[in-house]
């Protein structure tokens, strides 16, 4: 079975095939093929997966295929509900193209924008909707969009939802949806008040897990490199580089933006993002950071969270993380999509106790070797053996 047959065995139909094909998404992943037949059957689908793994095509895929089947003279068809801006704008990006495949629009809308613009492009005709709860109230309250057509219905990381205290307003929205239609429910966990979620508003769902495919430690290059306090910033920014995308991690809001101060004066463009920056703020610096404009972000492990960039080469851990699991999320922003990153740890002489400690809990064991900024093997640190 070629990779070509892949979409199609599971009922995609060519002009989405092409377009998938055209942005060399050749392959389905495993919740995509789990769930994706299901779907365009028309059942309510729940998918239990976690973020990275190819769900926004999983829904994205189906209701562009199911709404164009039945073309009808209702504007908004298709709304998907997610919890922040940033996913709310990357599911339009997805989905944007395969859409266009079928002659359709989709938006986003989400708060902190101007709300004028939006209903603007709303008043022009758009097919599909991905917003956050709140904007969607506002405008469900002015009247400037109207769900009584809507014919699926999509709630995207249901459980970062209920953390964020959204799913009353999530809730508010699904009653107002009067006519028969199709729910589809993704989540990371299915317990608690997202089980109620599903018992209200999901008819008889078929349930898929997807098994988290964790980043294991061997999909990496993990360096610990014992550095002195007054050479440590000039250490990080020699290892950054030889790098266009560096993720630093930093252990407070304080310590992201001192780090950033003494990088900028080392010539190394930088920035942070942490939850006391404004959200538009953190959204460029991410944003500049994919595209490769900005070569170095600096961040908390709360704001790395958003953080879903394909390209990022090496990780820093600036300061060590407090536990090993704390060490796996933050590597794993690299040896994303099949590469192998880098993991560079920096370790003062009184950390190397926290160090070691969560090399065996990770299970590692990687020299810890003293450098000084103008080493010479800090310029790849991925061809050099440690423990030769």
């Amino acid at each position: 079975m070629g990779n070509l047959s892949s979409w199609r065995d599971l009922g995609v139909d060519t002009a989405i095939v092409d377009a998938l094909e055209e942005r060399e998404i050749t392959s389905p992943f495993p919740v995509q093929t789990l769930t994706i037949p299901d779907a365009l059957a028309g059942l309510d689908v729940c998918g239990k997966a976690k973020t990275g793994s190819g769900k926004t095509l999983a829904f994205g895929i189906p209701m562009i295929q199911n709404l164009h089947k039945n073309k009808s003279k209702n504007k908004l068809r298709g709304l998907i509900l997610v919890p922040t801006r940033e996913l709310a704008t990357q599911v339009r990006e997805e989905l944007e193209p395969l859409a266009g495949s079928k002659e359709m629009k989709i938006t986003a809308i989400y708060g902190g924008a101007n709300i004028d613009e939006q209903i603007k492009t709303l008043k022009k005709g758009i097919d599909i909707v991905a917003a956050t709860p709140g904007r969607m109230i506002d405008l469900l309250e002015r009247q400037e969009i109207n769900v009584q057509g809507l014919e699926i219905v999509v709630v995207d990381e249901a459980d970062r939802m209920a953390d964020m205290g959204f799913l009353p307003q999530v809730e508010w929205i699904l009653r107002k949806v009067e006519r028969k239609h199709q729910t589809l429910l993704f989540s990371a966990t299915l317990d608690g008040a997202v089980n109620s979620l599903i018992q209200r508003y999901q008819t008889k769902p078929t349930m898929h897990e997807v098994e988290a495919e964790e980043i294991t430690v061997e999909e990496m290059t993990h360096r610990f490199i014992h550095v002195h306090q007054r050479d440590k910033v000039k250490v990080a920014a020699a290892i950054s580089r030889s790098f266009s995308r560096t993720l630093m991690f930093s252990n407070t809001k304080a310590g992201c933006d001192r780090l950033v101060k003494k990088l900028l004066d080392e010539g190394i463009r930088a920035q942070a993002i942490h939850g006391d920056l404004r959200q538009n703020i953190r959204e460029k610096a991410l944003d500049r950071f994919a595209q490769g404009k900005l070569p170095v972000l600096v961040a908390t492990d709360v704001a790395a969270r958003g953080i879903h960039v394909d390209d990022v080469e090496v990780v820093i851990h600036y300061d060590p993380p407090s536990d090993h699991k704390t060490y796996l999320h933050r590597s794993g922003r690299t040896a994303r999509a099949g590469t192998k990153g880098l993991v560079v740890t920096l370790s003062l002489w009184d950390e190397e106790l926290i160090v070691k400690r969560l090399q065996k809990r990770v299970g590692l064991d990687i020299a810890l070797v003293e450098m000084f900024s103008n080493d010479e093997r800090l310029m790849d640190l991925s061809v050099w053996e440690p423990n030769s």
